[in-house]
């Protein structure tokens, strides 16, 4: 497995080796050359000099594909450019909004889909539609977990490069550093309205909320469902988190009173350049499920304001809206609606219903013609609860947390009516990453990507508009943490050797024939280990040259107005170990 250290060491090693020096894609495109030898292994070395300050930054393998397509992508981004004109005259001259929806912790399969919906016992029938009025994208690929994928979108790179490549749970002082820029930044200086609602995770520290990163306004917790369904009460009476609750054991022998971390903030709301306040509880309040399910019931209310709001607006708006639910660990008894009755896949049958509400309002609103609506899941299921969840592995093997396609493959749908072709599907690969990047376009704002790191996240509005066969990258690079645990290309993926290994005794799938990744095949990895293993090496190039941004750290809470004793309480017992500046 090979880890930045390792990479950056491999190509230091690799450059003083070297012996021959190639020509960057960049300097083929320079001179009108037709053919050039190109040395996957230093194929990277002129990049930089010969790349113009005003062009985006991108990985090493992307400048292979537009050696070759780079001409045929121009002709194309012509067309777009000259179809996106004529989508804005239509409407007045105004750019398109942008509604993005991302769910938590659902399976490739588990939505949008009328057969699978029979298979689980789970109906989708708004989702569905949905999918059907737009494009299904058949091979979104995400991080593996939910703060990586959330990063991911946010800044248009891979999570491992910012810091944010892990889930993180209560009290870590750690978030999303403001030396990122996310895409409600880029949007924002193109002169976009920007809100979110509902799911953030991207840290606990004042720099990383997303009124300071972008948003005009923001209602969001700051924790996740770990803590708002999992660590409760009910949580404990369930089975699913025995010994969290002083109710569930009598906890007699116990020292350390913080060691669980009660006081923690749950829901905040605020504005661009204020103050956070808390919502949901008073001081010595019990967060319960109770005050989850109305957490959630909020959210969805608020979503609809700020879609009523925005739209009576001069200014296109990006919305982003991220529920919590489905993700739920109480079978809380409220709701009995699916064959499946599994707490998550009951959530998630009531969340389809009130997607179609969000759906419904954009259609009365008459702004439907000027929207795009992305709508995806950021992993696959939390498989350690499939049991009683209600949700299962599907067609892929794993889910959340690890490399496996049912964790990081995932249902995508797009709708822009007249101008995404209804009952449309791609098998072109796309990241989450891709999303920035497009969006950007979309919002004639590429001009405020920064051009001073890698940016991951390839243009894919081509895609979009003029549908399959159009997508322009067919790799993607698979973390776990820090570790590039596999990649994908084209139809084939290799989960990667560790260090010393041969690459050639790497497992290598065809994904295709094998979708689960349980017979790897020697004959793959005898001809492909020698490419996947360069591609590696580009990668991690780029990587030496283009240092991983640190992790945001800062004391826990920051900028909340209203924090209540016990959150004052455990920020105190959190900073009394903490290495004094």
């Amino acid at each position: 497995m090979l880890g930045a250290e390792h990479g950056a060491f491999l190509m230091i090693n690799t450059l003083h080796n070297a012996k021959i020096m190639t020509l960057s894609p960049l300097l083929v495109r320079s001179t009108g050359m037709k053919s050039v030898s190109i040395v996957p292994l230093i194929g990277l070395l002129l990049l930089a000099p010969f790349a113009s300050a005003e062009e985006i930054i991108h990985d090493g393998e992307y400048y292979f594909l537009e050696a070759k397509h780079g001409e045929k992508w121009a002709k194309e981004d012509k067309a777009i450019d000259a179809k996106l004109a004529e989508i804005r005259k239509k409407n007045g001259g105004k750019r398109p909004n942008i509604l993005y929806i991302l769910l938590d912790d659902v399976s490739f399969g588990q939505m949008g889909n009328r057969a699978m919906n029979y298979v689980t016992g789970i109906q989708t029938p708004r989702i569905n539609e949905f999918a059907e009025e737009g494009l299904s994208m058949m091979r979104m690929y995400t991080e593996p977990s939910c703060t990586p994928t959330r990063a991911a979108m946010l800044t248009g790179r891979h999570p491992v490069r910012s810091g944010l490549k892990e889930v993180k749970v209560a009290l870590v002082g750690e978030g999303l550093p403001k030396e990122e820029v996310t895409i409600a930044e880029v949007l924002s200086k193109a002169g976009y309205k920007t809100s979110h609602v509902g799911k953030w995770h991207q840290g606990d520290i004042e720099e990383s909320y997303p009124h300071n990163q972008g948003f005009d306004y923001a209602a969001f917790p700051v924790h996740q469902q770990v803590q708002l369904s999992l660590m409760t009460k009910e949580g404990a009476q369930s089975n699913n988190l025995l010994g969290w609750h002083h109710k569930t054991q009598s906890g007699e022998f116990a020292i350390d009173t913080r060691f669980k971390p009660y006081g923690l903030v749950t829901g905040l709301e605020a504005e661009k350049g204020g103050k956070a306040r808390e919502v949901d509880l008073k001081p010595g309040e019990e967060w319960t499920q109770a005050h989850y399910i109305k957490m959630n019931e909020r959210y969805q209310r608020q979503t609809l304001e700020q879609l009523q709001s925005l739209a009576k607006q001069d200014n296109p708006f990006f919305l982003q809206y991220w529920p919590l639910w489905p993700l739920n660990f109480v079978h809380d008894g409220e709701q009995n609606v699916s064959l499946n009755g599994g707490f998550h896949a009951e959530k998630l049958q009531l969340i389809d219903g009130w997607l179609g509400e969000i759906f419904d309002e954009v259609d009365k609103l008459g702004i439907a013609e000027n929207t795009l609506i992305v709508l995806m899941a950021d992993n696959g299921l939390m498989y350690h609860y499939e049991g009683t969840s209600g949700l299962s592995q599907l067609i892929y093997r794993g889910g959340k947390t690890n490399h496996l396609e049912g964790g990081v493959r995932v249902d995508a749908f797009a709708r822009w009516p007249g101008v995404i072709k209804a009952g449309s599907a791609a098998g072109d690969i796309i990241h989450v990453t891709d999303l920035y990047t497009t969006f950007a376009r979309l919002a004639q704002a590429t001009e405020y990507i920064p051009r001073d790191r890698v940016i991951d996240g390839i243009d894919q509005t081509a895609l979009l508009l003029e549908g399959e066969h159009h997508g322009r990258r067919d790799y993607v690079y698979i973390y776990e943490n820090e570790i590039l645990r596999s990649i994908v290309k084209q139809e084939f993926k290799m989960h990667m050797p560790l260090p010393g290994v041969p690459g050639a005794a790497a497992p290598a799938y065809n994904l295709y024939r094998d979708p689960r990744e349980e017979r790897p095949q020697v004959g793959i990895a005898l001809w492909s280990g020698a490419s996947f293993q360069d591609m590696a090496k580009r990668h991690m190039m780029t990587i030496a040259k283009y240092p991983h941004f640190k992790l945001g750290k800062d004391k826990p809470y920051g900028g909340i107005q209203n924090l209540r004793p016990e959150s004052k309480e455990i920020v105190e017992t959190f900073m009394s170990w903490q290495p004094k500046k």
